[in-house]
């Protein structure tokens, strides 16, 4: 881990186009700014967890039958009739 000191104002640059900046240090915490391209997904590590978590339980979960009923349909599809065959 790379620990850095860094007072308002102040950034650290990852990968020449990610930049987190400083913006405000108090009792409360650091607040921080970051400025990257829409391709990378920033998000809090609680709720990265949280997802994971979440995902974990769907796909370990039995699946119920009615739900599963309700992704077919109750009947086949007609044939498509073209013209000409009658």
């Amino acid at each position: 881990m790379l620990v850095l000191t860094r007072r308002e104002g102040e950034a650290i640059v990852i990968d020449r186009d990610i930049r987190i900046v400083v913006l405000s240090c108090d009792r409360r915490g650091v607040r921080l700014g970051i400025v990257a391209p829409a391709e990378h997904a920033i998000l809090r590590e609680e709720l990265l967890e949280e997802v994971v978590e979440a995902n974990q339980r769907a796909a370990e979960a039995p699946a119920d039958a009615t739900w599963v009923a309700t992704l077919s349909p109750a009947t086949p599809p007609a044939p498509d009739a073209t013209p000409g065959d009658a």
